[in-house]
């Protein structure tokens, strides 16, 4: 099993490393922060939301927003590991339910996402600057 701990801001590098190559590697997303701000952004979760990381080094994790009940961000740099499963079952513990929002071309994603029990609710436009059409999924126990 993949083991998962709470992030601290050492990590926040690490966490910074695996979304920007998820941004710069994935050809419909376009790159609307610059990698210094993204981590500046997730340097400024750490201490208000849930923060998990795994891997050793780093090479996933996730970001919840405790109170609203959602998953805000789960990255990845290795696929078909069980990693970005033992995150979200870390996000699952203790909770009756759980919301995200994933973009409407990320079909892995959404796989993934169904696979763990969220069925789709909705689909939006984003607020700008960002463009991608995204998709709300919800989790219940």
């Amino acid at each position: 099993m993949t083991e998962v701990r709470r992030a601290t801001p050492e990590d926040v590098p690490a966490m910074a490393a695996v979304l920007n190559g998820w941004i710069d590697g994935t050809d419909w997303f376009p790159r609307v922060f610059a990698p210094e701000e993204l981590e500046g952004f997730i340097r400024d979760a750490v201490p208000l939301r849930e923060v998990w990381v795994a891997g050793d080094p780093v090479c996933a994790y996730l970001s919840c927003n405790a109170e609203a009940g959602q998953v805000v961000a789960l990255y990845s740099s290795v696929t078909g590991q069980g990693v970005g499963k033992a995150l979200m079952d870390k996000a699952k513990e203790g909770r009756e339910a759980l919301w995200l929002t994933t973009h409407v071309p990320n079909v892995a994603a959404q796989r993934f996402y169904r696979r763990e029990g969220f069925r789709e609710v909705s689909r939006h436009m984003p607020e700008p600057p960002e463009t991608v059409e995204e998709m709300r999924m919800e989790w219940a126990r």
